[in-house]
């Protein structure tokens, strides 16, 4: 097994340290930003976050993921100091000052500073932060090779898997295996060995003309993910939500990963297995096709329009 090399990051971290951040109600410098070293998301990753896409000036779904963000706060008994208007109104403020367009947007809460120790009661006030960085669409042209991490999913009767939470370990975990292996991401398994998601990504099989898609027991419910389902309906009679095994993910005709930050990317091997013909497959291409042209023209205006 051998480290893959890493790339040189200077250029970007040079250029997020001149973005600017918004940090508990005003908006800095990247490199001005500063987080205490306290703060119970750095030291017990005690905090929630989304990822959110902005395209041709307009933020995709921008409601549903706050939706989604608030959800994950009530979940784990944290309070948003802001209202979900008012932490939109703070999203489209740090694309404004960025001058931005197409980006991504990285809303992050903590639980704040404090004192060390697990208890909640021990830290003063919520860290509310967003990010905000260029982010053209990034279709895949070649498919993805895949594996099947060997590191599980956590049990929903542990942390639930729909909870976005700042606590990413098994994910990135099993991202570090793939690395190793040479492969381009990792397929995480539930306790009971049926497929979950990816690491970052929700995942889709066709097979004999039918769309299906793991079930929610312990995957997160992507914003991309519900808007492959609403949409497919015009191609599928349904879209099956099941329990899927890794057979049936070797054997389907096409695989393909939804996310918000990934879009719709075409799978071609899983564990060494030829996915159909190895290529993006005819289905695949179509919702790659409907969801680029969906994103930009749908949204939430960053700018007066």
């Amino acid at each position: 097994m051998s480290w893959p090399i890493l790339p040189d990051l200077s250029e970007t971290l040079q250029e997020q340290h001149s973005l600017w951040v918004f940090l508990d109600g005003r908006l800095v410098k990247g490199d001005e930003a500063r987080v205490s070293v306290w703060d119970h998301g750095l030291l017990y990753g005690d905090g929630v976050f989304e990822g959110i896409r902005a395209y041709n000036g307009r933020l995709f779904k921008l409601e549903q993921h706050l939706a989604r963000l608030y959800d994950s706060a009530h979940a784990i008994r944290l309070e948003i100091p802001l209202t979900p208007a008012q932490f939109a109104g703070a999203i489209i403020a740090t694309l404004r000052a960025n001058e931005l367009r197409d980006a991504h947007v990285r809303p992050v809460v903590t639980r704040g500073p404090g004192k060390p120790g697990l208890d909640p009661r021990r830290t003063a006030r919520p860290t509310v932060v967003v990010l905000a960085s260029k982010a053209p669409p990034t279709f895949a042209d070649a498919p993805i090779h895949l594996l099947t991490a060997a590191i599980r999913r956590k049990s929903p009767l542990s942390v639930d898997g729909r909870i976005k939470s700042l606590n990413y370990l098994d994910n990135i975990l099993a991202k570090l295996q793939a690395n190793a292996y040479g492969a381009d991401d990792a397929i995480l398994l539930d306790p009971a060995g049926y497929v979950v998601e990816a690491t970052a990504s929700n995942i889709f099989l066709v097979k004999d003309g039918r769309l299906a898609t793991p079930d929610l027991t312990a995957a997160l419910p992507g914003i991309t993910r519900q808007v492959i389902i609403e949409r497919a309906v015009r191609w599928f009679d349904a879209v099956v939500e099941c329990p899927v095994t890794l057979a049936d993910l070797y054997t389907a005709d096409e695989v393909f990963l939804t996310g918000t930050a990934s879009e719709i990317v075409a799978v071609g091997q899983i564990d060494g297995r030829k996915i159909g013909d190895g290529e993006a497959g005819p289905t695949t291409r179509q919702i790659q096709q409907d969801y680029l042209e969906l994103v930009k023209t749908i949204g939430t205006p960053i700018y007066d329009v």
